[in-house]
């Protein structure tokens, strides 16, 4: 098998895993409030310090994988969120329960900046989109899976027990990536001659000018406008997805009332709908590519998924049965997804060998949104009564990224 094609599977191996390990504190949530005596704002807290955590530390560990390759900054990170993915199981009241999610959040931030250095490296141009979406699905399909799985699972082993689990499936990935991949295919002694030429004929190649990897300060990055562009717009995107991860297990179960695992399997239709929604842009994005139309390949898709999300968004509010809101949710989150490609795709042109860096600085941006996310919805529902002025907030970001994509030309490569 040609080892590209492995670095798919092991990323998107690692993908699922990442967003497993994610979800199952909100699949859990009432068994730890009612260990930990939390009430529902502070648990919106826990979920934010995961957030918190996780945007800090992107762009920071974005750098390393640019300066010392994706091949030890992988594992390391790996090694670590699995590690406080452990320690979770082990806290005792709301403070330690904070600084576990807090740290797990951070360790799990150098995963996607390190992929899309990875990415540069051994993905020919053309290729790159449908990568992107494949890495992307498989953190759907992981929290999908989540959400009949894990409830089972708790009530089984207990929560503490399953974060157990998860702790020491991450170590295994983590010995295998570091044994295994290389960072650059030249490296690699088991790659056939055909396909190492092809790679290197075929990736994205430096220019005169170019920054060189690790290279880029922050004065440079903020200094772009396409920096800017993709910070602002991946704050949109998370704003609506990260709602899925957080609040729309809990949302559904006692807003229509329903049944632990019933809620589950509900709750996995949204993430499934992006499952496809990365697919189908990632597909989008490279046939566009190919076709010539560079620029278009990125604007396109990402104006789409965001003007399907509001309307998804809109119509969700008020719906009198669970599978009508479920449905419309589930085309807004089909169109925050179709984000994604176009969105990485995007930092890899512009940042070129400083990709981790590039990518980890947008996606800096996009987990504040999900920070904002875990604790306005609890608020918001206490001040209004209802989810609806979260949803048509959510909407209106939406509909602003589709205006901002306008102004945006992967051309515009970041110098130092």
């Amino acid at each position: 098998m040609q080892k590209r094609f492995l670095l798919v599977t092991a990323t998107f191996l690692l993908s699922l895993l990442l967003y497993v390990d994610r979800v199952c504190i909100s699949t859990a949530k009432q068994p730890i409030m009612d260990d930990l005596g939390l009430t529902d704002t502070q648990f919106g807290w826990v979920l934010s310090a995961f957030a918190f955590g996780y945007a800090l530390m992107q762009a920071p560990s974005g750098a390393m994988a640019d300066k010392y390759g994706p091949r030890i900054v992988l594992t390391s990170v790996v090694a670590a969120w699995s590690l406080f993915t452990g320690l979770t199981a082990v806290a005792w009241n709301y403070v330690s329960m904070l600084a576990a999610r807090f740290l797990f959040g951070a360790g799990e931030a150098g995963a996607f900046p390190s992929i899309a250095r990875a990415v540069y490296s051994w993905i020919p141009v053309q290729e790159r989109g449908l990568t992107k979406a494949v890495n992307f699905s498989a953190t759907r399909v992981g929290a999908a899976a989540t959400m009949p799985v894990l409830p089972a699972m708790i009530e089984s082993l207990g929560w503490q027990a399953s974060f157990l689990v998860l702790m020491a499936i991450g170590f295994g990935w983590a010995v295998i990536w570091w044994f295994w991949f290389k960072d650059v295919p030249e490296q690699h002694p088991t790659i056939s001659d055909e396909e190492r030429e092809y790679i290197l004929a075929n990736r994205q190649q430096a220019k005169p000018g170019d920054a060189a990897a690790g290279s880029i300060g922050m004065g440079a990055l903020m200094g772009s406008g396409s920096m800017w562009l993709m910070m602002v717009q991946y704050f949109a995107s998370n704003f609506t997805f990260f709602f899925t991860l957080s609040w729309l297990f809990p949302y559904i179960k006692e807003t229509y009332d329903i049944a632990f695992t019933e809620a589950g399997f509900y709750a996995m239709a949204p993430l499934l709908g992006g499952a496809v929604g990365n697919i189908f842009s990632g597909w989008l994005v490279d046939r566009l590519y190919a076709s010539g139309m560079t620029v278009w390949s990125r604007r396109l898709p990402a104006m789409a998924g965001f003007a399907l999300s509001a309307v998804g968004l809109v119509m969700s509010v008020g719906q009198a049965e669970v599978t009508g809101a479920i449905v419309w949710l589930t085309i807004a989150i089909f169109g925050a997804d179709m984000i994604l490609s176009p969105s990485w795709s995007f930092c890899i042109d512009i940042g070129g060998s400083n990709a981790g860096v590039v990518s980890g600085t947008m996606n800096m941006a996009g987990n504040l949104g999900s920070a904002i996310v875990a604790i306005a919805f609890p608020y918001l529902l206490e001040w209004t009564g209802g989810p609806q002025t979260f949803f048509y907030i959510g909407a209106a970001l939406n509909a602003l990224a589709v205006v901002l994509w306008m102004a945006a030309d992967p051309k515009r490569v970041i110098r130092a």
